[in-house]
């Protein structure tokens, strides 16, 4: 087993609120106990930002523009690796795809209230951390030989 690659796999989420403040949420087929951000699993090749759009796209009908990295995190039980996006409304009225969601919406979440919603301690605290983060972690998403930046999001302060 000396020679066995590690394995894997990275997941991605967006925090994203519409211009009431209200947080858009999923409730899984696999997870029907707790609210969660949407997101999924980063395909082979996919750069994490671009990745992120796509998943709440197919899971929400709601088209995002990634701001920057709000945190990392760890499954060390099922070894997924997630990464937390904050992220801007750009558009699109939700639409489920039935055979992923079971219910998504946008709903007032706060500190206070939280645990009524999200009710996996894990899933609460990214959340938790993405709304009150007050800075980005920067993200680049490269090419190799030639290197070649394709896109960056900047680490710095969030914009109220």
């Amino acid at each position: 087993m000396e020679n066995e690659h590690p394995k894997h796999i990275i997941a991605v989420s967006a925090y994203v609120t519409n211009e009431n403040g209200e947080l858009l949420l999923v409730k899984t087929h696999s997870r029907p106990d707790t609210w969660e951000c949407p997101g999924g699993q980063v395909e082979i090749g996919e750069p994490l930002d671009e990745a992120v759009c796509r998943e709440v796209l197919e899971e929400t009908g709601i088209l995002i523009r990634p701001l920057g990295v709000t945190g990392i995190y760890y499954n060390a039980t099922s070894h997924i690796l997630s990464v937390v996006f904050k992220a801007a409304y750009v558009s699109g009225k939700i639409i489920m795809q039935p055979e992923e969601i079971r219910e998504a919406k946008f709903i007032k979440v706060k500190e206070s209230n939280i645990a009524e919603y999200i009710t996996r301690p894990h899933m609460r605290s990214r959340t938790i951390d993405a709304m009150n983060a007050k800075n980005f972690i920067p993200y680049e998403t490269w090419e190799v030989k030639p290197y070649q930046l394709i896109g960056r999001l900047e680490g710095g302060l969030i914009e109220g």
